[in-house]
């Protein structure tokens, strides 16, 4: 497993490359978010999303969420209703996770057949830009085994190199914390699925 590092204020573009590049070709990435330390692949590869389950020993039945280099990436993953939209526009980048009807080319093991997705932009410059890189959008779930506690740090992510993880990107420690809140916003008012960073009463204020 490759380890490299990147600055995370201001993330070195060949570094990233590199990873992105990983990614594009099929690989699995860990990489620092806003919250935690996730696991990058390509959303639209069903080979690359399965070696995801794989490396985490997640179970089959459950979704991963997405991340977007930007908004407009972000409509890739899915419809925006215009509740989504203005959410969207308040919020990102930061810790909202939105619920969107999913795309028809999103791998199944993404919304594990709801038709509907998860994504985010988030507020760290490393993210934004891998995800940038590797075509818009990455998946984003964890970088730890199910059950395990979630990595903050590039060394918490060491035991994923034996289920064949291919590459590191350590920004340094993360935050940790609560994860991002997550709203269905796939009708006309806001639904809290999770709370996290972004409090509930900011969510009603921004959603107009």
């Amino acid at each position: 497993m490759r380890r490299l590092e990147v600055d995370a204020g201001m993330p070195d573009a060949g570094v990233v490359e590199v990873a992105a590049a990983c990614i594009r070709a099929g690989g699995v990435v860990a990489f620092p978010t806003d919250t935690l330390y996730g696991l990058a692949a390509d959303p639209f590869n069903d080979a690359a999303v399965a070696r995801v389950f794989a490396i985490k020993l997640r179970p089959p039945d459950r979704p991963i969420p997405l991340i977007a280099g930007s908004a407009d990436a972000a409509r890739r993953a899915g419809r925006f209703t215009p509740l989504a939209q203005r959410l969207a526009a308040r919020a990102w980048p930061g810790p909202l996770t939105l619920i969107v009807p999913a795309v028809a080319a999103i791998a199944a093991a993404v919304h594990q057949g709801t038709g509907i997705v998860g994504v985010r932009v988030p507020g760290h410059a490393v993210a934004r830009a891998l995800a940038a890189g590797a075509g818009g959008l990455i998946t984003a779930t964890s970088a730890n085994r199910s059950g395990e506690p979630p990595a903050v740090r590039a060394a918490d992510v060491l035991a994923l190199e034996a289920g064949g993880l291919d590459l590191v990107l350590d920004g340094g420690p993360v935050r940790g914390g609560a994860p991002s809140t997550v709203v269905d916003v796939t009708g006309e008012v806001p639904l809290l699925v999770r709370a996290g960073a972004l409090p509930w009463d900011r969510v009603l204020e921004f959603s107009g």
